[in-house]
């Protein structure tokens, strides 16, 4: 059997460029939403424990006591 060729003529186009579009599956965009929904919530936790450590570390006890409030959120279970 012989292989076909496929051969490819390129002509300019003056008319006006068109977009194709490729729709993404529902999985893969949970998925992403929950990987991205993941990390942020980890760096907001990360964020709000080092604030917790230097308002407790300087002694500023109405600054620490508005994070922790902040923090509980992100605790509760």
């Amino acid at each position: 059997m012989e292989k076909e060729k496929v051969m490819y003529r390129f002509i300019r186009y003056n008319g006006r460029a068109i977009d194709a579009k490729r729709e993404v599956s529902f999985e893969i965009k949970l998925m992403s939403r929950m990987i991205l929904d993941e990390i942020c919530f980890n760096w907001n936790k990360e964020k709000l424990l080092e604030d917790l450590d230097y308002s407790f570390v300087h002694g500023n006890q109405k600054e620490f006591l508005r994070i922790s409030e902040e923090y509980k959120q992100y605790v509760w279970e």
